[in-house]
């Protein structure tokens, strides 16, 4: 299982929200490629970047951020946050960025997804974020009609790279992931599917681990806060670099 360290940058700085909610937002350091490297250091083998504002914005809106990371760190990196369009992720992934993750226009424009993964091979992942079971769009702000399961079954057997699945109703309140929606997803496709949100300690980590269809999982607060400390979550789980 790969750990993914997660950046959310808002206005240029490292931050985590609560409940995605840019209204509650604490800024845990003010230097993002400072933090890319502290991350590469302590053996992290992917990094999850996230443009808060970009979600809301539609479009790239710490750009300078993410290309100081990128200048910093050699790991690779997914992004997300802002990609609407075929332009958007040419530029990314042609600046070095890995992975770019497609959310908001997963449900809006499908057909684009289906475009980037032929494009792109291997390169395009979808990010689901749900709310009470129902896909969130829009930086979480609207709710669709949605779920996880329908929506990452529109994109079986196109290339997508990996799933990233957000519980919104945990994400930065270090309540537990969910682990019983993310492995119902996971058992429903077969696109790799990497758990976001709510993970607080070391036991939720191992936890994910044992669950045994889960590929992933992304960390944030609790990095942040010294809940968890990544070496000693990586030597727990034994994780390899794939």
């Amino acid at each position: 299982m790969i750990l993914y360290p997660a950046i959310d940058l808002k206005d240029g700085q490292c931050v985590r929200l609560r409940l995605g909610d840019m209204q509650q937002s604490t800024v845990f350091n003010d230097d993002p490629a400072a933090q890319a490297q502290e991350f590469a250091a302590a053996g992290c083998t992917w990094l999850h970047l996230v443009d808060l504002n970009g979600a809301f914005e539609g479009q790239p809106m710490n750009a300078e951020a993410v290309e100081a990371i990128l200048s910093a760190i050699d790991i690779p990196v997914q992004l997300g946050g802002g990609i609407r369009d075929m332009a958007t992720i040419d530029a990314w992934l042609g600046r070095g960025i890995r992975r770019v993750i497609l959310g908001t226009v997963a449900v809006k424009d499908p057909d684009l997804v289906r475009a980037a993964c032929e494009k792109w091979p291997g390169r395009v992942a979808v990010g689901i974020d749900a709310k009470g079971g129902k896909v969130a769009i829009e930086g979480w702000a609207e709710v669709s009609e949605l779920t996880a399961e329908t929506l990452a079954g529109e994109f079986e057997g196109v290339g997508v790279s990996a799933i990233i699945y957000t519980d919104v109703d945990r994400d930065g309140v270090l309540t537990g992931a969910n682990i019983e929606a993310t492995a119902r997803l996971a058992e429903s496709t077969a696109i790799p599917v990497i758990a976001s949100g709510g993970v607080a300690s070391l036991d939720d980590l191992l936890a994910i681990q044992a669950n045994g269809t889960i590929a992933g999982a992304i960390i944030g607060r609790a990095l942040y806060d010294g809940r968890i400390s990544f070496e000693e979550a990586l030597a727990a789980l034994g994780e390899r670099a794939s």
